[in-house]
């Protein structure tokens, strides 16, 4: 790297504040165009003085036209991991937050979780012209953690479910390819290239009857802090609520409880019934969600929540405990975050642990691992080791 380009990195660095200082050391670095419009729109909230920033006061703050240029010019200018970092210092630095739901700028805002944990924290004043908007920006994040997950979940509920025994019903939903192909590789017709197989061999459909179904109960802490926890594990419901093997029960607390099982259809409408902020009674959510307990071999109980507990502590820790001697498969889920280490009540994560309930904070693509392992209740042990499990 030249002297040049040394010093131009250090004045994009430093900002145009710099610049006189620099060109004291000599010629000054040589900024392209691209670097005069990287300059220029950092500064707009990097800048201590501020001379266009956003919502700076009455008169003071640039027009919507042109936050939408400058969010147009920022995606242009820089990778997505470092848009999503200037989106989320203009929100808290320049007053963006209060603009956001204007329907032109969130059309141009790069998807991220931070935007989306504020839309939903904000949802009840989303002005009535920015409401579509609003469901189509969380619409893009559904769709990329969609993509992100379904097919590993939908794969770990398949893996987990017991197809050892075959029936004599013809079903496509039910064909056992692995089977059919092994035992059809001796009518391999070298002509057409294909196997054609004499028997086609299909799963036992018992494991999917009513009785026989898996029940996963979601109860999700939807106080402030829990906003991409809450994205997360709802997008997680959704698609487990599409699979005829699961009943999915969704149950959102902070103070209050919240049933969404009901609109586990449609991740938009499930996450929009989340009201984010508020106290903490999760001993009170506990004991709604013991209603959905039909078969408790058959049930699986997801705890996501930092657990700090504003209501009985005790109550807490005994009903937890109380499911898992029931035979309740019980995990406590921290975070569900690809951010850093999350917060979260260490004395009460503890204390669940030593009652032998699995307890740590988990990373959106260990949920497919994770159910399965839950589903065929396998020890959990090499994710309460880990940098955020919470051990004995």
């Amino acid at each position: 790297m030249d002297t040049n380009d040394r010093l131009r990195r250090w004045r994009l660095i430093l900002g145009s504040e710099a610049q006189k200082r620099m060109e004291g050391m000599g010629d000054g670095p040589d900024l392209s165009q691209e670097d005069f419009m990287m300059d220029t729109a950092l500064d707009a909230i990097y800048n201590r003085d501020m001379k266009f920033g956003f919502g700076g006061g009455a008169g003071k703050g640039a027009s919507s036209p042109q936050i939408s240029r400058w969010l147009g010019d920022v995606r242009t200018l820089f990778d997505k991991d470092i848009v999503k970092i200037i989106q989320s210092d203009a929100m808290e630095r320049c007053g963006l937050k209060q603009l956001i739901f204007e329907p032109e700028l969130l059309e141009n805002i790069e998807p991220d979780m931070h935007m989306a944990s504020m839309i939903l924290t904000l949802k009840d004043q989303i002005p009535k012209q920015s409401k579509e908007n609003a469901r189509e920006f969380i619409r893009k994040i559904v769709e990329q953690i969609n993509a992100l997950l379904e097919t590993d979940l939908k794969r770990a509920v398949t893996a987990s479910i017991n197809r050892k025994l075959h029936s004599p019903i013809p079903s496509a939903s039910a064909l056992d390819f692995q089977t059919t192909i092994r035992k059809g590789i001796k009518d391999y017709n070298t002509k057409l290239k294909k196997i054609i197989p004499q028997k086609y061999y299909f799963f036992e459909r018992s494991a999917t009857t009513a009785a026989n179904k898996y029940t996963v109960i979601l109860d999700i802490d939807q106080s402030g802090s829990m906003g991409e926890s809450v994205i997360y594990s709802s997008i997680m419901s959704c698609i487990l609520a599409s699979m005829s093997a699961i009943k999915t029960k969704v149950v959102a607390f902070d103070t209050n409880i919240v049933d969404l099982s009901e609109k586990c259809e449609d991740p938009i409408d499930l996450l929009f019934g989340f009201t984010l902020g508020g106290g903490t009674d999760i001993e009170k959510s506990i004991k709604y969600c013991t209603k959905y307990i039909e078969n408790p071999k058959k049930t699986i109980f997801f705890l996501i929540s930092d657990l700090e507990e504003g209501g009985n502590r005790a109550g807490l820790l005994r009903r937890l405990t109380q499911m898992k001697e029931d035979g309740v498969i019980v995990i406590c889920l921290l975070a569900i975050s690809d951010s850093g280490k999350p917060y979260y009540d260490a004395n009460m994560a503890q204390r669940i642990a030593n009652n032998g309930i699995p307890c740590f904070a988990a990373a959106p693509q260990m949920l497919p691992r994770l159910l399965e392992k839950a589903m065929k209740n396998e020890d959990m042990s090499e994710f309460t080791t880990g940098k955020f499990g919470v051990e004995k």
